[in-house]
């Protein structure tokens, strides 16, 4: 399991599942699919425009106030900031759990789409 190093600052609150999509730059943003958990090392302005598309976001680099964080909350986007590694532990194609609340982001073993009992989700 991923996790910030702080439970105080997770990033955008929400709870998704969804099929995550590493992507190394802004400029990769054509490789985004509409419902993806976008993962990546860090954001900015660049990356804006595919926020909308996306159903969560991770970050390696990022903290309350962080571009992501910020942007994610705004659009209502459950977001994990300042995981460290994310982009070294998850691949594109792997099924993710992100807890923006708790600031958690889990691989989990089944590669479908489902939600679980009690989760929130925000489709694209």
């Amino acid at each position: 399991m991923l996790q910030t190093p702080s439970a105080d600052s997770p990033g955008a609150a929400g709870i998704v599942e969804g099929t995550a999509r590493v992507l190394s730059t802004a400029d990769d943003g054509g490789h985004l699919r509409p419902g993806e958990v976008l993962v990546t090392t860090v954001t900015n302005i660049g990356w804006t425009p595919l926020f909308p598309r996306a159903a969560a976001v991770v970050t390696d680099i990022g903290a309350p106030l962080s571009h992501t964080a910020i942007v994610a909350h705004e659009l209502g986007i459950p977001a994990v900031v300042g995981c460290g590694n994310a982009t070294q532990r998850l691949h594109t194609g792997d099924h993710v759990r992100v807890d923006g609340t708790r600031g958690t982001v889990e691989l989990l073993a089944d590669p479908g789409l489902r939600l679980s009992p009690g989760l929130t989700t925000r489709r694209v």
